[in-house]
């Protein structure tokens, strides 16, 4: 197929237009930068000039696909109200394109906030609704257009998607251990985040490509849930720092806006969509990632 990605130059992005190509697809990747559209195109990747903001060229790049999977997001989190409007206008643009086509439209979306008190399932659907709510409710918005002939799928990804070169939740904890020269972790520590290498993701996305029915949720998690006090171990002995647990009431100071994130309990299965896809990750869990160097040279 002719696939349009956008993030396809990113941490997951890379990983997918790898495994797309490695599939026998034709990828084009939106790229924002000279250094992007080189990168894409020494993969033998296509590429369409434009960012998030460039409405018309999104529409035209969804056009002239066979199949689109959104991928980036502004992750400004000096400005959460102008990434999620964003967001929105991404995928309300590329779902108008894609209209009556019956194209594969595939969203990236996350676990976090699904529900509390147990690990989020694909049969929980997302709470969040409308411009004003996280990442603009694109995930429903997305999800809406399989009414109107587009075969929509959310890509559900886990908090961390790791690996040597990430750049991304775990990369900025680790470089927080090396400043405040203490990797710290949230209260008990008993919280979880879920967890998948970058390579599972990468092959998830390409077979959801090929196999989710329309309107389907999508679980990219290898490990339910990883434990912030065994996460922050792991930082410790990479670095060679102390751990210790940080108060509650400290973790904003200590962490900064990441620290809302750590304190969440983020676990999340995957088995109907292992079932579904017949995807099985085979990659590094996180803590040994952190042990064998994964994360030595983060920021």
């Amino acid at each position: 197929m002719r696939v349009f990605v956008t993030g396809a130059s990113g941490w997951i992005g890379s990983a997918v237009t790898d495994d797309l190509l490695a599939a026998g697809h034709e990828v084009t990747g939106l790229a924002r930068s000279d250094g992007s559209a080189a990168a894409l195109e020494g993969k033998g990747a296509r590429v369409r000039r434009g960012d998030l903001d460039d409405l018309d060229g999104l529409r035209l790049g969804a056009q002239d696909a066979e199949a689109v999977i959104h991928l980036a997001n502004k992750h400004d989190w000096a400005d959460p109200a102008g990434t999620a409007a964003a967001e929105r206008a991404a995928v309300q643009t590329m779902g108008e394109a894609l209209a009556g086509t019956g194209r594969p439209f595939l969203v990236a979306a996350g676990v976090a906030g699904l529900v509390q008190g147990r690990p989020a399932t694909e049969d929980d659907a997302s709470p969040h609704h409308g411009p004003g709510a996280p990442r603009g409710g694109s995930e429903n918005l997305a999800l809406e257009f399989a009414g109107r002939g587009v075969h929509s799928v959310s890509l559900r990804f886990a908090p961390t998607v790791h690996g040597t070169g990430d750049h991304g939740f775990i990369a900025i904890l680790a470089a927080i251990a090396r400043e405040k020269g203490v990797s710290g972790y949230p209260g008990d520590g008993a919280n979880r985040w879920a967890a998948v290498h970058v390579r599972d993701a990468a092959r998830l996305v390409t077979l959801g490509l090929g196999k989710a029915p329309a309107g389907s949720r999508l679980h990219a998690v290898a490990e339910v849930g990883v434990p912030t006090r065994v996460i922050a171990e792991a930082i410790g002995r990479a670095f060679d720092l102390p751990v210790t647990s940080i108060d509650p009431a400290d973790v904003p100071g200590h962490f900064g806006w990441i620290g809302t994130f750590f304190g969440m309990d983020l676990a999340a299965t995957s088995t109907t969509t292992q079932n579904l896809l017949g995807w099985r990750p085979t990659g590094p869990t996180l803590v040994e990632d952190l042990d064998a160097g994964a994360y030595a040279t983060a920021r």
